[in-house]
């Protein structure tokens, strides 16, 4: 067991341990999380150059889903490079500013995910039940007021996170048995009373992502109300699949997160090295999957993915 006797004015670097008790295959275990990795890094990428460089492709839409990229990206390799290094390389410090940057980067990325999604909830919704009046609703102007929006509303959320941990004195033990900072893993070694820390990390960030959960489902209720109201079965198909990639996506980004808070809640009997495994694998997995199903179930983008690599080839 290590020990730092350090004051809090003068914060001494923190120690990731990794995923506790499975230390002597964390070589072997880095190797599927570097290929993920890099499926996510180039899988965003292409979308975002798709997006970038195709005109028929620069709709709210795609303005969004562009969006969701950027922050899968920085979501993802707010965390995966420190792993990887932990898990090859041994580098197991981090300093206290370097520990509150990568825990801001990876709060902020999962509340403005979840943000981005809500908004495009909002654009289908415009989309499938006025479809008539979606180009004067959701015009650049308003797109950009809600891009705006949200993204400081994330910030706002996550910014008092740092204030909270640096007024804490850590005085014992600076080992962190995961392979990130997260909020109340690092307040938890402090030693004073961190009441205002557990209380905000509940009330900030998850009651807002369960907001935006609620705001989905009553866009999804109001939609599924419309589409069934349309008189032929192709028309309803044909509504729903362009929310499919979205609802594929939304189940892969709440899911994981539902069963983790549950876990946290009430699965006293899960092991904590189980926890550390599925926060990693969260952290990756929905980067990586998002280009993907949108690749395979949005035509416009398969389409401009097989035009693209067929240059290539040619």
């Amino acid at each position: 067991m290590v020990l730092f006797n350090l004051s809090s004015d003068n914060p001494g670097p923190f120690i990731l341990v990794g995923i506790p008790g499975l230390e002597h295959a964390h070589v072997w275990i880095g190797i599927p999380f570097c290929i993920v990795y890099m499926v996510a890094i180039v899988g965003n990428c292409i979308l975002l150059y798709l997006i970038l460089v195709e005109r028929s492709l620069h709709k709210p839409m795609f303005f969004f889903l562009s969006m969701l990229a950027m922050t899968d990206l920085t979501l993802s390799t707010a965390g995966v490079p420190k792993t990887l290094s932990i898990f090859w390389l041994g580098a197991q410090e981090i300093t206290f500013p370097g520990c509150l940057t990568q825990m801001f980067f990876l709060h902020y990325s999962f509340v403005l995910d979840s943000a981005i999604l809500m908004a495009m909830a909002f654009d289908r919704y415009v989309a499938i039940c006025s479809p008539l009046r979606y180009n004067i609703i959701l015009t650049p102007k308003t797109i950009i007021k809600i891009v705006v929006g949200i993204s400081f509303r994330s910030f706002c959320i996550m910014l008092p996170v740092v204030f909270l941990l640096t007024r804490l004195p850590f005085c014992r033990t600076r080992i962190i048995p995961h392979t990130y900072c997260e909020h109340i893993g690092v307040a938890r070694l402090a030693c004073a009373d961190i009441s205002i820390n557990i209380w905000y990390g509940f009330c900030g960030p998850i009651m807002t992502v369960i907001s935006d959960m609620i705001l989905i489902a009553v866009s999804y209720t109001l939609i599924l109300y419309a589409v069934f109201r349309l008189p032929s079965q192709e028309a309803r198909q044909k509504a729903l699949g362009t929310c499919g990639s979205h609802v594929c996506v939304i189940l892969m980004f709440y899911t994981p997160a539902v069963f983790s808070a549950l876990a946290h809640r009430f699965g006293h009997s899960v092991s904590h090295t189980f926890h550390i495994m599925f926060a990693n694998l969260y952290i990756v997995i929905p980067p990586a999957l998002n280009p993907i199903i949108y690749g395979v179930k949005t035509k416009q983008i398969r389409e401009k993915v097989t035009v693209l690599f067929s240059t290539k080839r040619t």
